[in-house]
């Protein structure tokens, strides 16, 4: 009965994940009219979940285990049970009221603020792994300030190479090979090796086939590469019939490479999020199977991998309205090209921190990219002001999150133990 009401509350907790987050899968598609709402939460919704499903354990085992040190809970079990359940409600709570403001808070900093509140409360100061605050924190800081500088590289190469040339359509037909590698290679060498692995077992095991498993991986990149460029350049020709305009020509192209790199943050965000939802439930799973606390790790089972899953494509298809506003359109006008751009550069960041366990915010990363792009163009198009105001609930997010935890779990600890 307790891991079904806990199970129910990691859910809340997935479904405010999804309304607050979509926007960094969708918000510049859909501010850059590449893609309607519909579609958008559709696509997101989708991917949100093969993403969280297939790739979501490998940070939800660091927040399971690694933001306090379980060992001083060993004696004490049910003290960190009830503690998981304070982080779930706090982180809660907090993604929920972030959304309602239209303010695209980072999931991440919700729940580590939230589980390192409960910790100190509960043991003291050093239950809290200062090393792997650190770590974390450092990518926090770090996560805007790289997006940022790739999209500012993406962007100005487009610019220069396509966009300010005489000739902008010409350009793009010799620059959609390039492209297409540089989406299917920023994807596909950190997604493909896991993906390939059922297939290269396969071929190895049942048709006896013999051959480096890098090849297989390496193989479907290239052939997706090769395929994205000929569908490409045939509706490329197919909009030259219809339209003279070079420049309008031009992104309604890219609005085709910027969708599908808003699939790739889609699936990025679902891996690397979900953990956010789910980590405290994969804990509270183990305490109430084993009656132990997880010493050495964890293993996050399928099922809440697939509750976290539904529950942020719910969310994102009920609340997701207000904070794909808020990227899409309020920090700076944006086109195809560099939504493009900013999301190449989104999905690039989040799935590296993802394939390192790194629960970075995705957040971070996509307004990072968008202000990049906006430099780029001139600074004099970035809402500052806007800016501001995301950054300020950043900072707030840890404090608060921090000090609900700590107050659920005090609260919950005085009638429950």
């Amino acid at each position: 009965m307790i891991l079904f009401l806990v199970a129910l509350l990691s859910f809340y907790v997935a479904w405010n994940l999804g309304a607050n987050d979509v926007a960094n899968a969708m918000g510049t598609s859909v501010g850059s009219k590449a893609v309607t709402l519909r579609q958008a939460l559709l696509i997101a919704g989708i991917l949100e979940f093969t993403g969280a499903v297939l790739f979501g354990h490998e940070v939800s085992e660091t927040l399971a285990t690694k933001i306090f040190n379980p060992a001083l809970f060993a004696s004490q079990p049910e003290v960190l049970l009830v503690g998981m359940i304070s982080v779930l409600l706090a982180g809660g709570a907090w993604l929920q009221i972030a959304t309602s403001q239209g303010l695209p808070v980072s999931s991440s900093h919700a729940i580590v603020g939230a589980i390192a509140g409960f910790s100190a409360c509960a043991i003291g100061w050093e239950a809290i792994d200062w090393a792997s605050i650190g770590k974390i924190t450092f990518a926090w800081v770090i996560t805007p300030v790289v997006s940022g500088a790739i999209a500012s590289v993406f962007y100005s190469q487009v610019r220069r190479w396509i966009l300010t040339q005489p000739d902008p359509l010409q350009q793009l037909e010799e620059w959609i090979p390039w492209l297409s590698v540089a989406l299917i290679s920023i994807f596909g060498v950190i997604v493909l090796p896991t993906v390939s692995q059922p297939i290269y077992a396969f071929l190895t095991q049942r048709w006896g086939l013999q051959f480096p498993d890098r090849d297989l991986p390496l193989g479907l990149g290239a052939i997706a590469s090769v395929g994205l460029t000929i569908y490409s350049w045939r509706q490329l020709a197919k909009l030259k019939v219809k339209s003279q305009e070079s420049n309008s020509l031009v992104e309604k192209q890219l609005a085709r490479f910027q969708l599908l790199s808003a699939c790739f943050v889609a699936f990025a965000h679902g891996s690397n999020d979900v953990g956010n939802a789910i980590a405290p439930l994969a804990a509270i799973s183990y305490i109430i199977r084993t009656g132990n606390v997880p010493l050495n790790g964890i293993t996050i089972p399928l099922w809440i991998l697939v509750l976290g899953g539904f529950g942020i494509v719910a969310g994102l298809a009920v609340w997701g309205k207000k904070v794909i506003a808020t990227i899409g359109e309020g920090i700076i006008p944006l086109q195809p090209s560099g939504g493009f751009c900013a999301e190449l550069a989104t999905a690039t960041t989040i799935l590296l921190a993802s394939r390192l366990g790194l629960p970075v915010s995705t957040s971070h990363a996509l307004v990072g990219g968008v202000v990049g792009i906006g430099l780029v163009r001139s600074w004099k198009t970035i809402q500052f002001q806007t800016v501001r105001g995301i950054a300020a609930a950043w900072i707030i997010t840890v404090p608060i999150s921090a000090a609900l935890g700590a107050s659920i779990f005090a609260i919950a600890r005085l009638i429950f133990l």
